[in-house]
């Protein structure tokens, strides 16, 4: 599966990187590849609750014609880190089906990466607000659709 071969790159890529400065440095290198979101998607129903930093997540629905619903994010903060963390949750989430994202470990597969060891207790609790507010998204999409 694309996700897993995503993630197995990532923990690849960090385990070359002995220093985790070295590596909140590759964090925030990923979050400048992320295309900066356009102020009309800042709204108040894009904004991630549970965050420090500002962080808005939007979501499109793709999928007509009753398929299943395949979800795309676009995002963006203000903290060069939570960019770097969003990108990731973007290469383990978007493009996939709404049930490919409810049936993701997502703790297990940031755990592979060793955050959760390296980030402050509002940075973990911002970046797992960020996966619910996904899944949120995915149950929507799902309901939206009649598949839930």
């Amino acid at each position: 599966m694309a996700q897993t071969s995503t993630i197995d790159e990532l923990v690849s890529d960090f385990s070359l990187l002995e220093e985790w400065e070295d590596r909140y440095r590759y964090v925030i290198e990923l979050g400048r590849d992320l295309d900066t979101l356009p102020e009309s998607d800042r709204t108040p129903d894009n904004k991630v609750q549970g965050c420090v930093s500002q962080v808005w997540i939007k979501t499109e629905v793709k999928g007509a014609n009753g398929g299943a619903p395949r979800l795309v994010f676009h995002g963006d903060s203000d903290a060069h880190i939570v960019r770097g963390l969003i990108a990731i949750l973007f290469l383990l989430f978007s493009g996939r089906t709404a049930d490919e994202i409810l049936a993701c470990d997502a703790p297990g597969s940031l755990a592979r990466l060793g955050l959760d060891e390296h980030l402050t207790p509002q940075r973990s609790n911002g970046l797992f607000a960020m996966v619910k507010r996904i899944q949120s998204d995915a149950r929507a999409a799902l309901a939206e659709r009649g598949h839930g």
